[in-house]
């Protein structure tokens, strides 16, 4: 067999829409190319994915290989096509088989050495799998926040436990979701002494679902108040919560189970400017 395909799905916001990378192999002279808009970060995936095979102990194949991610005209981000790139080519070349590829999902970074390293916005992507039916594989220390959005999820440490799990020869954990908050609670209003007026607002913005304006010159309370309104709001619902982890996901790092149902609250330095306070930079 010369052509294989995997199941992946690409960022978009807190969105992970279909991604099927399509792996040919051909004949001519020993190559590698990614084609289906990809970024950087997805056109090196050729030397990480050439490493982690060689480094497993498998065949690389000194052939014309074309890895097509489609849909063609989504862009393509980060190192999570690594994983799906790698097993693509195996199955395409005869070392693993491709129906054990059917029904099951597939994002990771590969180390050179074939270790499986996280990748952001995993929480979506198992929201979109589950619904989608099918199993998802990641990196082990993605396991815990892709296991919040349900399904199946296995993670995975290198890329030789995943050929295992695949083949039958040793089956991966199905992870856990461990949505127990353990951070601090957030600072009580109780601890405050004065400050009626602000406390008063306060209190009637979290009753009624109210926006809230603190104004004044510094030093008068306004961020230690300010910090107190999440702990006046009601315990956060299961969608509230899960949309809330979806956009820690997409961030910077992994999203943290322990922070599971607590509301966020951002405290921006004074000076920070407009496209600083919605996300830019």
């Amino acid at each position: 067999m010369t052509l294989a395909v995997v199941q992946s799905r690409a960022a978009l916001g807190v969105d992970a829409p279909l991604v099927t990378v399509e792996v040919h192999l051909a004949g001519g002279l020993p190559s590698l190319s990614i084609v289906g808009l990809p970024d950087t970060a997805v056109r090196e995936a050729r030397d990480r994915v050439r490493g982690a095979l060689a480094t497993s102990g498998f065949e690389f194949p000194r052939r014309r290989i074309t890895v097509n991610l489609a849909p063609a005209d989504l862009p393509k981000d980060g190192a999570r096509f690594d994983l799906p790139i790698a097993l693509g080519i195996l199955a395409a070349s005869g070392q693993l088989d491709p129906a054990a590829l059917e029904h099951t999902e597939f994002a990771a970074e590969l180390a050179l050495g074939g270790a499986l390293r996280p990748v952001s916005g995993t929480l979506p992507l198992a929201l979109r799998a589950d619904a989608a039916g099918h199993a998802l594989i990641v990196a082990a220390a993605n396991a815990a926040e892709a296991a919040l959005g349900g399904g199946t999820v296995h993670g995975a440490e290198h890329l030789l436990a995943v050929c295992a799990h695949l083949e039958g020869r040793e089956r991966l954990p199905v992870a856990e979701a461990n949505a127990a908050p353990s951070g601090e609670p957030p600072p009580d209003l109780a601890e405050v002494r004065g400050q009626q007026r602000p406390r008063r607002a306060l209190e009637l913005a979290a009753a009624g679902g109210h926006s809230l304006l603190l104004c004044g010159p510094p030093g008068t309370g306004k961020s230690m108040l300010a910090a107190r309104l999440p702990g006046l709001l009601p315990p956060m619902a299961f969608d509230e919560a899960l949309e809330t982890a979806a956009v820690h996901s997409v961030g910077e790092g992994a999203f943290d189970p322990g922070l599971w149902a607590q509301r966020p609250f951002r405290a921006p330095h004074h000076s920070a400017s407009q496209a600083a306070l919605t996300g830019g930079g």
